[in-house]
């Protein structure tokens, strides 16, 4: 079944702003946001916690069995940390949000982050793990990096995907 809206995956390290931007996003276009964290919590996708970091061990196999019917129709954004665990031809746009160390950090400072999983969170960003990953999963073109420090930013990236999202269905109407 061709789809009439496109699925978008927003990824970054934590505390990039994915889901205030994804939240946003699909408010402004009408669809679906998926908040996989809230998935894996929901549906029982994963297998257990890690408890030194403080997370769920991902069951990539039941995320994926679960979320394959949310969709398959389109007109989904989506948002986690990572990327690579989804099929390429789930996504039609996939943008990485990146932001500045001492950004990010507050961030995550706030957010109560210990000093591992913080500083784990910072190299990950610093060593542009999710962008490579993207980079690796997907192809190229579909693939953007954008800048997520402020509420500016945040807005600019959202009226950026809502035109790509009009021109998209232009051209596969």
């Amino acid at each position: 079944m061709e789809r009439t809206r496109p699925n978008i995956l927003l990824t970054g390290t934590p505390g990039t702003g994915k889901t205030s931007t994804s939240e946003e996003l699909a408010e402004k276009l009408g669809f679906k946001h998926l908040n996989v964290s809230e998935i894996v919590k929901s549906h029982n996708c994963h297998e257990g916690r890690d408890e030194e970091f403080d997370t769920y061990i991902l069951d990539d196999d039941k995320l994926i069995d679960t979320m394959e019917p949310m969709v398959e129709s389109g007109g989904c954004v989506v948002d986690f940390h990572t990327c690579d665990v989804f099929p390429e031809r789930w996504f039609d746009l996939v943008l990485v949000l990146r932001a500045n160390t001492d950004v990010l950090f507050d961030r995550l400072t706030e957010r109560g982050y210990s000093d591992k999983k913080r500083n784990e969170n910072m190299e990950s960003e610093i060593m542009q793990v999710v962008v490579e990953e993207a980079r690796e999963s997907y192809a190229e073109e579909i693939v953007h990096e954008v800048q997520s420090n402020t509420v500016e930013d945040m807005d600019s990236n959202v009226e950026r995907m809502v035109s790509w999202v009009a021109a998209w269905q232009a051209n596969n109407a």
